[in-house]
């Protein structure tokens, strides 16, 4: 892991010194040796991926070569902060001016050039260090084969485990004896998916082990693929299998046939033969795509099973009958029950002792469901007796991981997946784990920071977000993070929104990332003397972090210690890591933006979501590299004029939610009047929202938009709630549009809605029509989320048809509506349905029967007499019994009460 972290940085730091070579010309000689360097030491590192460091000497080598390379970066930023100190005529430059007579950037520069030289020297010298003490990377077993090699042996473990050790299979057992003694003819392919660790390979065992599957087959066979399989060896493994399971002798010249005879053997050996063949551990599609040509469907029943990590391997269709089968966690009671049976097993009734009740429930909590955590953390757990023992390992469980050979099976079995990651996902996936346990992730926000942290590699033709988009979507196709299950889990464009890192992945992410001087998470509980990492991510405060050696390296400042309310302090922090890229303040109770700030010229990212800032100074313009500004739900009510300087944005946010049902349910931030100099310049801008719009500003608001021809996200609000929207006329093609919000009067519905192919989002929100609006929108082929509030004037809402793809629908604020029918067939797949403020309603929205994926319902301020009849025991609650969740709010003594009618 250590090579592949050095490796990133050297490729990053190669790729600056390339860039800035114009600017660090006074020093071109030096940069020349530095750059040269880094590239052979990113090649010879490249070609040594493959052999981990494991002597003390290699680790040191490794770690040393990364230091090198973390002072080049601190050099060639310390030059670029010089360089604009001196532009803009700041303090370190007047400072300079005054204590010497030669022109300063000729001093800097043969200061940075000597600095250079320096490294150079050092980096020679490792390599002599290394020949005088014979330090090497050696050839040999490689870590990632030990590695593989004991994840081999607990998977054939699988076979052996007893019945009653395992909880929660019988039923997941059953589901895959179904599938594979069915009636269909044609071959199917089973896929079993998870993260690793999950129970896959146990749960697949005991059912290949079941003596109805194996009489139900005339041979079978198990095959253990991993990361580096050979297809050569997996055919003549295949064979050995099948032979036997019909304890028939194989060829003696098995492993002298090359790859064509062993193909021709198996399809003549399984030509007449109903088969089962287990695929345990597949990392990619192509070991489908290579082996199948041995594996022919004679239409005789035969069946394949896949387990995999990797949600694409699982998703794939096999050009045949295919089921998928996802791992979910085990349930509490089932957790607790295996975790007893491992670390009580002495204990009579393998009961937990009542003085350990509350440390066992948090070690439980830290395994998340997942199987082996549980049994691992278990067998730890049984040879620990006294409360202090237990309280030290839920202190260190960090540690633990890391150095108890108890728990060497979780590890490596994790360790595999972060293993096997591409080198730009390495750091990506290790980002993640500096956000507090338990965070919920979202997407947009998590990628913004890997594009400012310079994570996101370029791929020409494809703007950074859609690359780091597809980051997210493949750490969450190997289940290195989770999608949440929260019906908003994905975007109504289908990409992913919210999801988040177990927590066993979480800490074995963490210490790799301390060790590498990647990260660090301060919780307040330890005294630091000196800071050596890149990323400070404070998630608690024990007073005032007193000045520790080595803050100036710091590159990214996340605080999530949202209390820290000291502006004196913060703008402290902040005017010590001077070539800071990011800095998140999201809530944190300041109002006042730090001073310091203005003065970070590398600064690429400044989240101020939810602080009380009330303005922004106009030196805020000094920001030339800022690329994502976030003031979103602040107190500020304009912007200065220095933000129009700011001409590397690529996103800005600027709004509030006032959180209430009213017309102005969002308010905008005034602009300065030459914003338009900004804008213009950005022609590639996906989302805009324009506030106050009027009546008379529909020719110039269409001739605007009508630049914007990559435009996926449009929102319009109206000056008041009796201004009419300017959308009357034909709109420009926007072909790229997935989400419209109009907040606003309407005359009319309008008329190019069914032109937006590409809807996948609509609010409408006080349009207050006269005319029914659903026909106009149920065309709509990709809308998968509706949300209509004071939308319509009338007395019913009837879905006759159509909304075939929608999956959440919210209708608020309907004064006059007495009746909501949805008729059989449409809206097949919604799973959320919310109906808020409906005082006129007479009865639960007709047809709910009809609603199969319907998974949650909420009537919020509704009569009575709507709820009355779904409440056990009513006249309607047949009808509701389907649904997973049914929330009912109302008001009691001016508080809003939640009760769950399901």
């Amino acid at each position: 892991m250590a090579l592949s972290v050095t490796d990133l940085l050297i490729g990053k730091l190669a790729t600056i010194l390339e860039y800035e070579g114009t600017t660090i010309a006074g020093v071109r000689h030096e940069v020349d040796k530095i750059k040269e360097e880094f590239l052979s030491m990113k090649a010879f590192l490249v070609d040594a991926e493959a052999n981990k460091p494991k002597t003390e000497g290699q680790k040191l080598w490794v770690a040393r070569i990364r230091d090198l390379a973390y002072d080049v970066e601190d050099i060639i930023d310390e030059f670029m902060y010089h360089m604009y100190e001196k532009q803009t005529g700041g303090r370190l430059s007047r400072r300079l001016h005054k204590t010497i007579r030669t022109p300063c950037n000729l001093w800097f520069r043969h200061k940075i050039a000597k600095k250079l030289r320096k490294i150079t020297d050092m980096i020679k010298a490792i390599s002599e260090r290394n020949k005088r003490y014979g330090v090497g990377l050696v050839g040999g077993a490689t870590t990632s084969e030990d590695i593989l090699k004991l994840v081999q042996s607990q998977a054939e473990s699988s076979f052996f485990i007893m019945e009653d050790e395992l909880v929660g299979i019988e039923g997941k057992k059953q589901i895959l004896m179904g599938w594979l003694m069915d009636d269909e003819q044609h071959q199917t392919v089973i896929s079993v998916v998870g993260m690793g660790g999950a129970g896959k390979t146990t749960l697949v065992a005991k059912t290949f082990t079941n003596e109805l599957v194996k009489r139900h087959f005339d041979c079978y066979a198990w095959i253990t693929v991993s990361q580096t399989y050979d297809v050569v060896h997996l055919f003549r493994s295949l064979i050995r299998e099948l032979y036997k399971s019909r304890k028939e002798d194989f060829p003696a010249n098995l492993n002298a046939m090359s790859r064509i005879e062993l193909l021709e053997l198996l399809v003549n050996y399984l030509e007449s033969k109903k088969y089962l063949v287990v695929l345990d551990d597949v990392w990619d599609i192509k070991i489908w795509r290579e082996i199948k040509v041995s594996l022919q469907d004679r239409q005789l029943g035969s069946r394949v099973v896949l387990t995999t990590r990797n949600e694409e391997v699982a998703s794939n269709s096999f050009g045949v009958e295919s089921y998928v089968h996802r791992i979910q966690p085990l349930q509490k009671n089932e957790v607790w029950e295996l975790f007893s049976r491992k670390a009580f097993s002495t204990k009579q009734h393998k009961t937990c002792p009542t003085e350990l009740k509350s440390l066992a429930c948090q070690l439980v909590e830290k395994c998340e469901g997942l199987p082996l955590g549980i049994v691992a953390l278990g067998g730890l757990m049984s040879s620990k007796k006294s409360l202090d023992q237990w309280q030290q390992v839920c202190n260190n469980l960090n540690w633990y991981l890391h150095n108890n050979s108890s728990l060497d099976p979780v590890r490596n079995i994790l360790l595999l997946s972060y293993n096997d990651l591409p080198s730009q996902l390495k750091h990506c996936f290790l980002y993640c784990s500096l956000f507090p346990e338990d965070y919920l992730f979202k997407r947009k926000k998590l990628t913004r920071l890997w594009i400012a942290e310079g994570f996101v590699e370029n791929v020409k033709g494809v703007m950074p977000e859609e690359v780091a988009d597809g980051y997210v979507q493949e750490l969450c196709f190997l289940s290195m993070l989770q999608v949440a299950d929260d019906f908003v889990s994905a975007t109504s464009s289908g990409r992913l929104k919210k999801f988040k890192m177990h927590d066993l992945m979480r800490e074995l992410a963490l210490s790799t990332a301390e060790k590498e001087k990647f990260g660090y998470v301060y919780d307040g509980r330890e005294v630091m003397e000196e800071i050596s990492t890149r990323r400070l991510s404070i998630h608690r405060m024990e007073g005032e972090i007193k000045s520790w050696r080595g803050m100036s390296k710091i590159r990214s400042l996340l605080v999530f210690a949202t209390d820290m309310s000291s502006l004196s302090f913060l703008n402290t922090l902040v005017s010590r890591f001077k070539l800071l890229r990011t800095l998140d303040l999201e809530d944190v109770q300041i109002d006042n933006l730090p001073g310091a700030v203005v003065y970070l010229f590398n600064l690429r990212y400044l989240n101020l979501k939810g602080t009380l800032i009330k303005e922004l100074p106009e030196s805020i313009r000094c920001l030339r590299n800022l690329q994502f500004l976030n003031i979103r739900d602040t107190e500020i009510q304009s912007l200065p004029e220095g933000v129009t300087r700011l001409l590397s944005l690529r996103n800005l946010i600027m709004y509030r939610y006032t959180g209430k049902l009213y017309f102005k349910v969002v308010s905008g931030t005034k602009a300065p009047s030459n914003i338009c100099k900004l804008i213009g310049n950005m022609t590639q801008l996906k989302s805009i929202g324009i506030s106050n719009v009027k009546e008379r500003d529909e020719i110039d608001l269409w001739l605007s938009i009508k630049k914007f021809t990559l435009l996926q996200r449009l929102a319009l609000t109206a000056s008041n709630e009796e201004e009419i929207l300017p959308v009357k006329a034909q709109c420009p093609p926007l072909p790229h549009l997935r989400k419209l919000i109009l907040v606003g009067r309407l005359q009319n519905v309008i008329s190019w809605f069914s032109s937006l192919h590409s809807l996948t989002t609509l609010f409408l929100h006080w349009s207050r029509l006269e005319e029914d609006l659903l026909p106009q929108i149920e065309a709509l082929l990709n809308l998968k989320r509706l949300y209509l509030c004071n939308a319509y004037v009338g007395e019913e809402l009837c879905f006759r048809r159509g909304f075939v793809k929608l999956v959440r629908l919210e209708l608020l604020n309907f004064a006059s509506v007495k009746k909501i029918t949805i008729e059989n067939g449409v809206m097949p797949n919604l799973r959320y349905l919310f109906v808020d403020s409906f005082m006129e309603l007479k009865k639960v929205p007709l047809g709910l029967e009809y609603l199969s994926t319907l998974q949650y319902l909420g009537l919020k301020d509704v009569p009575m007499e709507v709820v009355r009849p779904i409440q056990k025991g009513g006249v309607d609650r047949s009808k509701v019994q389907h649904i997973f969740e049914i929330i009912h709010v109302f008001e009691q003594s001016s508080k809003w009460v939640h009760e769950n009618l399901a």
